[in-house]
């Protein structure tokens, strides 16, 4: 049997055994990966209600008052002094920015 290939523009031609395998396909290596899982799954026992209520949420905390992502440019050298800051604060420097921000803020109004 011979294959036929475009490369570069050019077809190129070659052998192909009577034995070569071809590669599985998305869906044999995914029908693969679900047994592989739905195995795995099996082995895991269920929670009971007593670890289901004292389960903690893991994540950001929901305040309620979600903040809106935003992205903008700053100066690296003040962005640097605003990590030195933290640094002193012991606090992140995303928060320390919404407090000078808002104070100005409340100065300017």
């Amino acid at each position: 049997m011979i294959g036929v290939r475009r490369r570069w523009g050019m077809l190129r031609t070659r052998k192909i055994s009577s034995n070569h395998q071809r590669a599985p396909s998305v869906a044999q290596r995914t029908a693969g990966i679900l047994q592989i899982l739905r195995s795995i799954s099996a082995n895991i026992p269920e929670l009971t209600d007593a670890e289901l209520a004292s389960a903690r949420r893991i994540g950001r905390p929901r305040t309620g008052q979600a903040k809106q992502l935003i992205a903008f440019r700053i100066d690296p050298a003040l962005l640097a002094k605003l990590k030195r800051l933290k640094a002193r604060k012991k606090r992140p420097y995303q928060t320390l920015l919404h407090e000078i921000l808002d104070s100005a803020i409340k100065k300017a109004a």
